[in-house]
């Protein structure tokens, strides 16, 4: 059962060391020009650094070539590992805005590299750094406390820190990243107060779960520093799909009125997608401000009585209640569209202008896209409908 245990683990490690880089590449832009992202990011890489190097197959071969290359490569991975801890701590003092601790963990992580290499240089002839099953660890007893020491110390005030702050905030992206981050520092933790309690006490029978425990500890914090991208793919797609589904009812409208568009549509509905005419993240902005500017331009078109006899065709079409208003709409533009492309006079004025409903009414209000989407995308969809296709005033 351990060693099944402890194969699983180790079976994780390359994709979670995978993982964590793709995830470290991805959000090297955005966290680099980020001040509050910058400690944070890294903390990742140079966990995922770490873990590189403490690959079961980078293992093999460094013990498999002379001691001081052995050395070598686990006294950088124990060095960039307490680096990692000190980003961590670097990480959180940024969170809370502590100056304190930021000037703290600048000069721990500087105190316990030095001693750290102290230790080594101080202790006898040796290769690779481990705690064998039996026997002295290597270097030393004091070597592996003082490394243990520096985890176990960043990981609990962050474990601390991201609990808190993720309860609190009322970001759910900032929230889920904190949540994240915690639970997979808080594995890294479990991991090495295992090895403590082995350094100190040679007890081994949790020992099997640490490759689980670490490369776990890599998924979660890999998703952690993901969770912006992620919602930004989220908010990304949710565009795309609103103004996917837009398009026709805007095309048809901007065509009645073209002068409402800033700019010249695409050819059709995917090379519009695909080659947006504005940049991306304001294409379904101009969506919604160039239809609803159609619409007002449109209402100076409508026929007196022509809304009413909408209403009451919508509600004789077995159309839902809360679509009645958006479908309703999409009837009068029908006709208001037709009306104007067939040449005919305006018939209405300021004075009598034709009421909107209250979704895509002028407000003001800087926070109501979501909402005007929202009930464009059912007049789009209504305004193809074979219900209002029928309608014939």
């Amino acid at each position: 059962m351990a060693s099944d245990l402890t194969a699983f683990g180790d079976a994780l490690a390359v994709p979670s060391v995978v993982c964590l880089w793709i995830a470290v590449l991805l959000r090297a832009p955005g966290a680099l020009r980020s001040p509050h992202q910058r400690g944070l990011w890294l903390a990742v890489a140079t966990a995922a650094a770490a873990m590189t190097l403490n690959l079961p197959d980078v293992v093999a071969y460094a013990m498999g070539r002379d001691p001081g290359y052995a050395h070598t490569i686990g006294l950088v991975r124990n060095l960039i590992g307490v680096l990692s801890a000190g980003a961590v701590l670097y990480f959180v003092a940024a969170a809370t805005r502590g100056r304190r601790l930021q000037m703290a963990s600048g000069i721990g992580t500087a105190l316990w590299l030095t001693v750290l290499v102290l230790l080594d240089a101080a202790a006898p002839e040796h290769g690779t750094h481990t705690i064998p099953p039996v026997g002295d660890p290597v270097p030393s007893l004091a070597y592996w406390l003082v490394l243990i020491s520096a985890h176990l110390l960043a990981n609990t005030i962050c474990v601390s820190v991201c609990w808190r702050y993720g309860r609190r905030s009322e970001s759910r992206g900032l929230a889920a990243g904190l949540r994240l981050f915690g639970l997979g520092t808080g594995l890294a933790g479990v991991f090495w107060f295992v090895y403590l309690l082995k350094a100190l006490f040679g007890a081994t029978w949790a020992m099997p779960a640490n490759p689980l425990l670490m490369n776990a500890h890599g998924f979660l914090r890999a998703a952690a520093i993901l969770v912006p991208t992620l919602f930004t793919f989220r908010g990304t797609a949710a565009d795309i799909a609103t103004a996917w589904r837009l398009w026709p009812l805007w095309r048809d409208l901007v065509h009645a009125v073209p002068h409402v568009a800033l700019n010249k549509p695409r050819a059709g509905r995917m090379l519009e997608l695909l080659w947006p005419p504005v940049p991306r993240n304001l294409l379904v902005y101009r969506k919604v401000i160039e239809t609803r500017d159609a619409i007002l331009i449109l209402g100076e078109y409508v026929a007196p009585g022509v809304p009413e006899l909408a209403r009451s065709h919508v509600a004789g079409s077995g159309i839902p209640e809360p679509r009645r208003s958006a479908a309703a709409l999409a009837c009068v533009l029908k006709e208001a569209r037709a009306a104007k492309l067939a040449g005919v006079a305006q018939q209405r004025g300021e004075a009598d202008a034709l009421e909107l409903p209250d979704a895509i009414a002028p407000s003001g209000e800087d926070d109501r896209l979501e909402s005007e989407a929202r009930f464009l995308v059912d007049v789009a969809e209504a305004y193809a409908s074979p219900a209002v296709s029928s309608f014939a005033p």
